[in-house]
């Protein structure tokens, strides 16, 4: 073994066990126990070669998903999340190296340099993800294709009944009427707006840019006989035009791709469109503190161009433009649970990904899946759902209403037909 890699694991590795196979022979390390007793969790991987060592060794963001998607790195016993999981476990610090740190400051400048001189890229950006061929998301998302958390409440739902839960949580705090006009920033592929629209006779402009999720939404809301309530356009948010005001804006799973340069531009224009006694909800990943710099394989291969945000960071735009946060709350480990579902799901339909794709892409996503889930088990990372007004008394002062409109969603939730049922 590579002895930079063997100092590496030599310090990092106390809690559980880690035992490493490679062209030089095999070598374990850790057996402590876990935190509150018990051995801890057990992996076993593997390099096909040294270079592979070597390599990670040196730049472990980086190096650790590409040589797991090239088949570099196998994990033999136990799976990838496992493997990340183990290092979470442990304490990182102590394993730094002087190419590692190096390596760190000069992403920290970059990022900084990136944040001084913000370029629009938002359409390659959204395209470079959200324009895969549409089979590969319905190898693992629910039937209604909800690609963000879900809220399973109560704990032990099924990932579909999670995802209606999560659409009637946000419908509840949005306190939409018939005949209002609502606008939602990052439209997917058509669920949230069709649901807002037939559940609550709201008219709704859902925008996206990305064409496929375009194409399918147009598609659902024609099959559902929405084309009168429901649109989606492929528009930037920040070329809306402010003569255009809403009674109701939702945004949910977008904001991580607007940017904290950007963040004051998303609020400004949230307040121009949202009417004076108008709600928005905001739902977003959060970190417990600010980032000096993006995960560089998460912004290579996944989201270039994402940030998640601290609420330390979104307050100040918020506030800026005028804005009051109503009621914020915060949902720990509910995405860590729809992660787990997705690959799963996923790792189910390994040779229909495939075929798709290749081999490569599909220990990709899977080393996307794992790590994101890691992050919300073992990072703080969260989901924060932030109600915004202009006016103090647009919301009641209390959260019983909440309670109380999502009994009356479930009500038509029991009356509506599901897509498959539906003719056309």
């Amino acid at each position: 073994m590579a002895s930079s890699l063997h100092d590496l694991f030599s310090k990092i590795i106390r809690i559980g066990t880690l035992t490493v196979r490679g062209p030089g022979g095999e070598r374990s390390y850790g057996g402590g126990e876990a935190r509150g007793g018990g051995a801890g969790r057990k992996v076993t991987i593997r390099f096909a070669d040294e270079a592979a060592e070597r390599a990670l060794a040196a730049d472990p963001q980086l190096q650790l998903g590409e040589l797991y998607m090239d088949g570099r790195l196998v994990v033999e016993e136990g799976d990838i999340y496992e493997f990340l999981a183990l290092i979470k476990d442990n304490t990182l610090k102590e394993g730094l190296t002087f190419g590692i740190l190096l390596r760190g400051i000069g992403r920290i400048i970059a990022a900084q340099l990136r944040n001084r001189l913000p370029v629009n890229r938002n359409s390659r950006n959204v395209a470079h993800h959200y324009d895969l061929d549409e089979r590969l998301f319905s190898l693992f998302l629910d039937e209604d294709w909800q690609y963000s958390c879900a809220y399973f409440h109560p704990p032990g739902i099924s990932l579909d009944d999670a995802q209606i839960a999560k659409k009637r949580h946000i419908v509840a705090k949005l306190l939409a009427e018939p005949g209002q006009k609502a606008l939602e920033i990052g439209s997917g592929w058509g669920g949230m707006a069709m649901y807002l629209s037939e559940s609550s006779g709201v008219d709704v402009t859902g925008i996206t840019l990305s064409r496929e999720q375009l194409k399918i939404s147009r598609e659902r809301a024609a099959r559902r006989g929405l084309a009168g309530s429901v649109r989606f356009e492929l528009q930037d948010f920040e070329n809306l035009p402010p003569s255009q005001t809403y009674d109701r804006i939702v945004s949910v799973g977008m904001f991580e791709h607007v940017g904290r340069q950007n963040y004051r531009r998303f609020f400004r224009k949230v307040s121009d469109l949202l009417h004076e006694d108008g709600v928005m909800v905001l739902h977003s990943i959060g970190q417990p503190y600010p980032a000096l710099y993006n995960n560089p394989w998460i912004e290579k291969y996944i989201f270039p161009g994402g940030y998640i945000p601290s609420i330390a960071e979104v307050m100040p735009a918020l506030e800026k433009a005028g804005l009051l946060v109503s009621d914020i709350e915060i949902l720990p480990l509910h995405y860590a649970h729809t992660l787990r579902h997705w690959r799963e799901r996923f790792l189910a339909n390994r040779q229909k990904a495939r075929a798709l794709y290749d081999e490569r892409f599909v220990r990709m996503w899977e080393f996307y899946l794992a790590g994101s889930e890691m992050a919300f088990t073992h990072e703080s990372f969260f989901v924060f759902q932030m109600q915004i007004v202009r006016k103090r008394t647009s919301v009641p002062d209390h959260r019983d209403y909440i309670h109380a409109r999502e009994a009356d969603l479930r009500a038509f939730e029991q009356r509506r037909l599901p897509l498959e049922k539906i003719a056309g």
